[in-house]
């Protein structure tokens, strides 16, 4: 059994904040570990109305800079060393991250400090973690702005119980090594290999943020087949024009890359103000993508294993 994966949406306003949503941000927590795709004005204190812990946050993933997506981050690790953090923060980002991390510590007055490593990416990067990876994708903004995708390895195939002990193999270590891929020496001096005893491989989840974009091959490219595709849907059709002035996403057309790539679950996010009741901006979704939700404030989403 893997980990726990739950996504829970801190911010889903775009722009500036209203009464009803916050500014960009989205925590996947996995395990034990919090992991933040963007951080605008006010995400600490809507991690403090989650049930999650900002104290949790290992790595801060920035799409872009502008404010709406990165002004809450100096305010969040300023509060973690307050209350005597001593683990460390990885925050990664576009080209001018080492600049602005630099300009949030002179402002931030990051005095009494625990280790926060900065590295600036760029599209086809892969970052290693333990038990997953996030690849770096390109998307189409106004200024430089990454699209990330948390992607889990491959799992081994179901382990057959009934055929393992029908082949002779003792309950106990045996069979966690052939669950672990190892093959393993009878004493009658036979060996079985774990595809004797093991299903196919099965798919690890994906998880993909779009940050702020117009549609583009990069971000169709990072939500193939993704188990949640979140994606920015800033406006509906019949503003479309304005979209690609300023090089944002209709609803529709969020929808449409989830519909050609595969995914298997699409979540809006980045709702203009000027939708007071964004109604119009799911229904649009829902017909292109049935399998669309309209994330609000403080959501919580689970991400099955398939």
């Amino acid at each position: 059994m893997g980990a726990e994966l739950t996504v829970t949406f801190l911010g889903t306003g775009a722009s500036w904040p209203t009464a009803e949503r916050g500014l960009s941000a989205v925590a996947v927590k996995r395990g034990g570990e919090v992991i933040l795709f963007d951080c605008g004005e006010g995400t600490q204190r809507q991690l403090q109305r989650s049930d999650l812990s900002y104290q949790q946050v290992s790595q801060i993933y920035l799409s872009h800079y502008h404010g709406d997506h990165c002004f809450g981050v100096p305010g969040l690790v300023k509060t973690m060393a307050l209350n005597e953090r001593d683990r460390p923060l990885w925050i990664y980002g576009p080209r001018g991250l080492h600049r602005m991390v630099d300009a949030w510590r002179k402002m931030g007055g990051w005095t009494k400090q625990y280790p926060i490593h900065v590295q600036e990416l760029q599209p086809g990067d892969v970052v290693e973690r333990d038990g997953y990876t996030v690849e770096v994708h390109d998307a189409d903004h106004s200024v430089a702005n990454l699209c990330y995708a948390l992607q889990e390895p491959m799992r081994p195939g179901r382990f057959d119980k009934p055929k393992a002990l029908g082949l002779g193999i003792p309950e106990g270590r045996m069979f966690g090594q052939l669950q672990r891929g190892q093959s393993v020496t009878l004493d009658d001096g036979r060996t079985v290999h774990p595809g004797d005893v093991l299903g196919p491989s099965r798919h690890g989840r994906r998880v993909v943020y779009s940050g702020d974009t117009q549609p583009c091959l990069g971000v169709m490219e990072a939500a193939h087949d993704a188990d949640l595709f979140v994606c920015e849907a800033s406006f509906t059709r019949d503003l479309v024009d304005r979209a690609r002035e300023v090089k944002h996403m209709c609803a529709g057309e969020a929808a449409a890359i989830a519909a050609k790539a595969g995914v298997r679950r699409l979540a809006l996010t980045h709702i203009s103000p000027r939708y007071k009741d964004p109604a119009p901006v799911l229904e649009e979704a829902v017909e292109v993508f049935p399998d669309a939700v309209l994330a609000e404030d403080l959501m919580r989403l689970e991400v099955p294993f398939r």
